[in-house]
C-alpha cells in the first residue's frame, strides 16, 4: 500500500499549478475561490467543460470566510423590497438543508420584541426610500406581518416549522435572561452552515471528481492580461504564466473591480461594506440562548445576532463602509459595539474580552450604493459582461454580490450565461445534487449506527462517530488514509495537546486537500482555531506534525510559523509565539 507519508508522491495543490501550467488551455477560467466561485467551478465541471479555478490566497479564504456562518432566507430583505431574493435564498436554504446536511443544520430563531406597534409608521418610509433615518424598533405588529410573509416562501418544498409569536411568560420561560422587559417573542427557523469553509472544500472536491477537464490552484493570483491571455502568479514559487481561455468568469467578490482593472478593464461595480464578529467562551450566553439564535434590532437599528456555535457563542455583526483594497479587521470598537448588544437582549450577563476566543472580519461583496444605508444595500446578486483587455475574441463575465445562502443557485445562473456564450447547453442539474460528504449522510441515529458499523471496523465506533460529524460521509477517504499511514510504518495516536484530533487525520489534512501553508490547517482545514484550542502547545504539536506531512525543511517551517502567528494574530487575537516552542499563547 502506498504511504501518505511526505517521502512518497502526494497529491499537492503544487501539482495543481503545475497540470494548469503544462496544459494552459481551457475552454473557461475562473478567477476567484470563494463561495460562488468554487460553486461555478464545480458546475462548469458537471457540464464537462474544461474549466480553470485560481484563488489567490486559500479557498474561501477572503469574504467567503466572514460570513455569520448563517444559510438563511433573510427576513429582514422583506422591508428591502427585495421579494425575488427572499423567495430564492429561503428555496435554496431548504435545498442545503437535504444536498448538505452534514454541514447545514436547522437553526431556531427567536426575535424578543419590547412593543406592540413601533415602526409601523416609519416601515413604509424605510421601504421606499432605503434610508436608515431615526433608528425606530420594530414591533410586534410589523415582525408579525414580515414573518406571515417569510413563512409564505417556504410552502413550496419548505422543511422547517412556521414561525410562533408567544406573550411575555412563556418568552422567559424559555429565555430567562432576557431583558425583563420583553413583551413578546418570534420564533422562527433558518439554518447555520457549522463549517463553512470544509463545505466550499467539498464543492472544489466534487469538481475534481468529474475528471482532468476540472483544474485548479489556490494561492495563484490574476495579476494581468497579455493579449488573449490572462497572466498568472504562483504565490508560493513567484513564477508568472500565462493561460487563455474562451470565456474569463471573474469572482472575486469585494475585489472585483481590482480584479477588472488588473486585466486591462475599470468597473465600478462594488461598494462592499465591512462586517465583524467575534466568539465568546461564555457558558452563561451559551446557556441563554437555549440551542437557538436570538436575532434583533439593536439601539441604532441595526440587526445583529448572538448564537451558540461549535460549542462557543458567535456575535455579530457590523455594517460599515470599507476599502476592499485594505485589510479588514475587527477593531476595538467593534468588539465594545458588540458587548453593548449583548447587554440590550442579556443584561445580567457579564462578557469581557478575555472570553473572546476568536475574531474575524470581512468585507461583504455588495454592489455600489451611493448614499443608500449600508443596511438596505441589495444583497441581490447581478452578472454583468465586460471586455477583457484588449482582446476581440475572449469573453468576460463579472459578478456582482451574492451571498452564501444563493451559492448554488448563483452558480447556476453564472454557469448558463457561460454555457451560452460557449454554445452549448446544459447537461446536468445540481437542484437535487448532494455536496461533498452531504452525499449518503446518515439523518437517523439507526442510519448513523448502520453507517459507523460498515466503516469502523478500524478505528472503532467512537472515533469513527468524530469523524462522520466532522467530514460527513468523505469520513470514508479519511479513514483510509489514516489505515494507509496506520500500516506503512508511521503510527496514528491522538495528538499530545488536542486528542479530538489524531496524527493521521492531520496527515490527510495537509496532503490531500489542497494545504498548502500552516494556516490554512487551523483556520480552514479545521475549526482548531474556531473554537479557541490553538493554545502554545497546539500550535507547536501541528507545526511538526504539518512540515513532516509536508517535507518542509526547517528554513520552510520557521517561514510557516512566523507567517501563521501574525495571520492569526492580526486578523483574529489570537497571540502565540513563532520562535519560541515554550511560550504561552494567549487570546485577545
Amino acid at each position: 500500500m502506498s504511504s501518505p507519508r511526505s517521502d512518497r508522491p502526494q497529491t499537492s495543490t503544487r501539482q495543481g499549478v503545475e497540470a494548469i501550467r503544462s496544459n494552459p488551455k481551457a475552454q473557461v477560467l475562473v478567477i476567484g475561490g470563494g463561495i460562488n466561485g468554487i460553486g461555478t467551478f464545480r458546475d462548469l465541471a458537471l457540464q464537462g467543460v474544461e474549466v480553470i479555478l485560481v484563488e489567490r490566497g486559500d479557498y474561501a479564504s477572503g469574504a467567503s470566510a466572514a460570513s455569520s456562518h448563517m444559510i438563511h432566507g433573510g427576513v429582514r430583505y422583506l422591508e428591502n423590497g427585495e421579494f425575488r431574493l427572499v423567495r430564492e435564498s429561503v428555496q435554496e436554504r431548504n435545498r442545503l438543508l437535504r444536498l448538505a446536511p452534514h454541514y447545514v443544520k436547522p437553526l431556531p430563531t427567536t426575535i424578543p420584541i419590547f412593543s406592540t406597534f413601533s415602526g409601523i409608521l416609519s416601515a413604509p418610509l424605510r421601504f421606499i426610500t432605503h434610508k436608515q433615518g431615526k433608528p425606530k424598533e420594530r414591533g410586534a405588529l410589523l415582525i408579525k406581518v414580515g414573518l406571515m410573509g417569510y413563512d409564505s416562501f417556504s410552502r413550496d418544498g419548505g422543511n422547517v416549522p412556521r414561525h410562533k409569536f408567544v406573550g411575555r411568560k412563556k418568552s422567559l420561560a424559555k429565555l430567562p435572561k432576557l431583558r425583563g422587559d420583553v413583551k413578546y417573542t418570534a420564533t422562527y427557523y433558518d439554518a447555520a452552515v457549522e463549517n463553512p469553509e470544509r463545505l466550499a472544500l467539498d464543492l472544489v472536491q466534487d469538481a475534481l471528481a468529474t475528471g482532468p477537464h476540472a483544474r485548479t490552484a489556490n494561492y495563484v493570483e490574476a495579476v494581468g492580461s497579455n493579449g488573449d491571455a490572462v497572466v498568472l502568479r504562483d504565490l508560493v514559487s513567484g513564477e508568472e504564466f500565462e493561460v487563455t481561455a474562451d470565456v474569463v468568469v471573474n469572482t472575486t467578490g469585494p475585489w472585483t473591480d481590482l480584479t477588472n482593472k488588473a486585466l486591462g478593464e475599470a468597473t465600478k461595480y462594488m461598494g462592499g461594506t465591512k462586517g465583524s464578529h467575534i466568539v465568546l467562551d461564555n457558558d452563561e450566553l451559551y446557556e441563554a440562548c437555549a440551542g437557538g439564535e436570538v436575532f434583533f434590532e439593536n439601539d441604532d437599528g441595526r440587526i445583529v445576532l448572538i448564537y451558540p456555535l461549535n460549542g462557543r457563542v458567535l456575535v455579530g455583526t457590523t455594517d460599515l463602509e470599507a476599502d476592499p483594497a485594505e485589510p479588514s479587521v475587527c477593531t476595538e470598537e467593534e468588539v465594545d459595539y458588540f458587548f453593548g448588544l449583548v447587554k440590550h437582549v442579556f443584561p445580567t450577563i457579564e462578557v469581557n474580552r478575555p472570553q473572546i476566543v476568536y475574531r474575524y472580519s470581512g468585507i461583504r461583496p455588495l454592489p455600489g450604493h451611493g448614499d443608500t444605508a449600508p443596511g438596505f444595500v441589495s444583497r441581490d446578486y447581478r452578472i454583468e459582461q465586460t471586455s477583457f483587455g484588449s482582446s476581440k475574441t475572449v469573453k468576460q463575465l463579472s459578478l456582482v454580490g451574492g451571498k452564501w445562502t444563493t451559492f448554488r443557485a448563483l452558480s447556476e445562473h453564472m454557469t448558463n450565461d457561460t454555457l451560452a456564450l460557449l454554445g452549448t447547453t446544459r447537461t446536468v442539474s445540481t437542484v437535487d445534487l448532494a455536496i461533498g460528504g452531504g452525499a449518503g449522510f446518515p439523518q437517523t441515529e439507526a442510519a448513523t449506527t448502520s453507517w459507523v458499523k460498515a466503516h469502523g471496523a478500524d478505528l472503532g465506533e467512537a472515533r469513527t462517530r468524530v469523524l462522520l460529524q466532522r467530514y460527513g460521509t468523505n469520513a470514508a477517504s479519511v479513514i483510509a488514509h489514516i489505515a494507509a499511514y496506520d500500516e506503512d510504518g508511521a503510527t496514528d495516536a491522538p495528538l499530545a495537546t488536542l486528542p479530538g484530533y489524531s496524527t493521521g487525520e492531520i496527515d490527510h489534512l495537509m496532503t490531500r486537500e489542497h494545504t498548502v501553508h500552516l494556516a490554512d490547517l487551523v483556520l480552514r482545514r479545521s475549526i482548531i482555531a474556531f473554537v479557541g484550542s490553538l493554545d502554545q502547545a497546539v500550535f507547536d504539536e501541528l507545526s511538526t506534525l504539518a512540515a513532516a506531512a509536508q517535507g518542509w525543511d526547517d528554513a520552510r517551517l520557521t517561514a510557516e510559523r512566523e507567517l501563521a502567528a501574525e495571520n492569526l494574530r492580526f486578523f483574529h487575537g489570537i497571540v502565540v509565539d513563532a520562535a519560541s516552542t515554550t511560550a504561552t499563547a494567549g487570546v485577545n
